[in-house]
């Protein structure tokens, strides 16, 4: 599946440039089997139509994530292996507590984060320098937060909405990729428009998600049409 593995975390780009990490994205895409794609996709649909009814797992889940990435960087500052490991899981432990106890808080910070990926995705699409992509992801996540602890059912639709959409969007464009390798003679269409048009990645992170926020917000009006 995506690759989640300590030492290939990948979010240390962030150091080394600035900007929309599409080589990051397009190395989880091409990382996965067939088999992993069609699970990714499976899962990504659940998560994007019926994550809220278990956002509090999901929450803890993306809380505990967090803390790891944050205690695995925090830990190689610090020099050993084992350090980062230990830091990594001490980080997890914290915010996936924390997470529990200030449930409302962390809904709304996950809002935040998703905020700051779309508008950050917009600006990229739009080919704003890459050197003040980051501005408007601070913005974003400012939106992102303030809405979504105003509208706590805001926040809920879309973590898991943009979540659901990046799963199931990496799992067809790994699809798609592997049928471009298998045709004779193979093509890489897949790979040219993600590095060859900044609108391609945000608009399939994007569009997916507004459906899936419109969905949501459908069937909790409804609560009866998820009754199996």
């Amino acid at each position: 599946m995506v690759d989640l593995g300590l030492a290939n975390i990948g979010f240390n780009v962030a150091y080394t440039q600035i900007g929309y990490p599409t080589d990051y994205i397009w190395n989880q895409i091409v990382s996965l089997s067939w088999l992993e794609a069609v699970f990714a996709i499976s899962f990504g649909v659940v998560y994007l139509l019926y994550g809220w009814r278990v956002f509090k797992v999901l929450t803890v889940v993306a809380s505990g994530l967090f803390g790891l990435f944050v205690g695995i960087e925090i830990g190689s500052f610090l020099g050993s292996t084992q350090m980062q490991l230990w830091a990594g899981i001490a980080g997890l432990v914290v915010l996936a507590v924390v997470s529990v106890l200030l449930m409302r808080y962390a809904v709304s910070f996950l809002g935040g984060i998703a905020g700051a990926i779309l508008v950050a995705g917009l600006w990229h699409s739009l080919s704003v320098s890459r050197e003040y992509i980051w501005t408007g992801a601070v913005a974003g996540f400012i939106g992102g937060f303030l809405i979504s602890f105003i509208i706590f059912k805001f926040a809920v639709m879309l973590f898991t909405s943009l979540g659901g959409s990046v799963f199931m969007v990496v799992g067809l464009l790994e699809l798609a990729n592997i049928y471009e390798s298998n045709l004779e003679p193979p093509t890489q269409h897949i790979h040219d428009w993600v590095y060859t048009y900044n609108w391609f990645l945000p608009i399939c992170f994007t569009l997916p998600t507004v459906i899936g926020m419109y969905l949501q917000n459908r069937f909790h009006k409804q609560p009866d049409k998820w009754e199996m």
